[in-house]
């Protein structure tokens, strides 16, 4: 069953997703990849008081890795790049190109962005590390405005 709750964060509302596996989603209310079924609101489920703990310690600059465990659902090859976002440090930024080398497929620049772009578990599986080849910030389903803000949290720009 899936679970979530809204979390008010700094850069605006969050909403959380989780089920017993983990972690399905965490949105700012601009995003269009929010499920039209969140389930059932549950404010003291576990997986989402950790989330929401985890959160707000990243926000305060407290917490540079999360351990909230994620069952992001996707294509094979999205878990893929979701995977290789989670390998992008703390302060740093990649390219897409970089995501495409490190999960082994160097040619599949554009498929990384789509699938970087359907994160569906934002700040927590950094998208927003992702930047253009040039260096330049790209977009982001949050707005690029707020990546910028999370980059500047992390003093990577």
């Amino acid at each position: 069953m899936n679970r979530f709750t809204y979390y008010q964060s700094p850069l605006g509302q969050m909403t959380l997703q989780a089920n017993d596996d983990g972690l399905l989603g965490a949105w700012f209310e601009v995003h269009t990849t929010q499920p039209e079924d969140l389930g059932t609101r549950d404010d003291s489920f576990p997986v989402l008081l950790q989330t929401i703990r985890e959160l707000s310690q990243y926000y305060s600059g407290e917490k540079v890795e999360f351990t909230v465990p994620i069952a992001a659902k996707g294509t094979e090859f999205q878990l893929s790049v979701w995977q290789a976002l989670l390998a992008i440090p703390y302060g740093e930024t990649w390219s897409y190109q970089q995501i495409a080398d490190f999960i082994g497929n160097p040619k599949a620049v554009r498929a990384v962005g789509l699938a970087n772009g359907k994160n569906p578990v934002s700040v927590i599986v950094p998208c927003h590390r992702v930047i253009g080849k040039n260096g330049k910030l790209t977009g982001y389903a949050g707005g690029v405005e707020r990546k910028q803000k999370l980059l500047e949290l992390e003093q990577a720009i």
